[in-house]
């Protein structure tokens, strides 16, 4: 694991990264989703693909990388392309799982993996509805530090910076940046996946240009039990972006 300090919007931030296969001449960039970490991604997927640079990041705020500041997607997609001018790294492929699939398709690579990426906003339930109602009834009458109470179990015990960022990149649609997107794609999806469900995959794979869609058996973090499979499959796609 190493760290390099990155200035931004005149901040410093601290990322952490980790290298593995460091003389590979493929560079395969690994995004982590909001609330988790790269130590989840590198023991999915560490022990496979080995002729690819594998490059494990903590997004700002999460694992052991510092946020001090409010950011949006496009500035996390802005600070991982920073890290990587310092690295030396390519955008051959970047795989991103929940909030990373976002920042992956902003930065925009030859080859996207998204897994049961973030990204398609579906109608919020009466249930939810209710309490963002209630939460900035209280809020009025000064009650905010009853917070923790109404707000999602990703948003708990975070730091003000960190707080404010997931209320602007939570309902975010990136239907359009999907649709924009001109490499090749493949989206793997977790078919119980609750948090952001199967028709989200098939909605992305509608939208996108060049795409395929691997449907497994699991949820949200099904890739745990499907790395082999899944890492086979990122190889052929990478072969496949060579023939043009």
């Amino acid at each position: 694991m190493a760290i390099k300090s990155i200035q931004y919007q005149q901040h410093t931030l601290d990322i952490s990264y980790e290298i593995l296969n460091p003389t590979a001449s493929v560079d395969m960039i690994v995004l982590h989703g909001w609330g988790s970490n790269k130590g989840l991604m590198n023991k999915s997927f560490s022990k496979y693909m080995s002729t690819f640079r594998h490059i494990y990041i903590d997004l700002p705020g999460f694992g052991g990388s510092t946020c001090n500041l409010t950011l949006q997607t496009k500035d996390y997609a802005r600070i991982v392309e920073l890290l990587m001018i310092h690295l030396n790294a390519n955008k051959d492929i970047v795989v991103g799982h929940s909030f990373g699939g976002k920042v992956a398709t902003l930065l925009n690579p030859t080859v996207l993996v998204l897994l049961s990426s973030a990204g398609i906003v579906w109608p919020k339930s009466l249930t939810v509805k209710s309490k963002i109602l209630l939460f900035k009834t209280i809020k009025i009458f000064g009650l905010s530090h009853f917070r923790k109470y109404f707000v999602a179990e990703d948003a708990k015990e975070l730091s003000e910076p960190m707080y404010e960022t997931f209320k602007n990149v939570v309902n975010e649609d990136f239907s359009e940046e999907f649709a924009d997107y001109e490499g090749k794609a493949l989206l793997c999806w977790g078919e119980q996946d609750k948090d952001t469900p199967l028709k989200s995959a098939r909605k992305i794979d509608a939208l996108m240009k060049d795409s395929q869609l691997k449907i497994y058996e699991g949820d949200h973090y099904f890739f745990m039990q499907h790395a082999k499979d899944i890492t086979k499959h990122i190889e052929v796609t990478f072969l496949k972006s060579l023939e043009h």
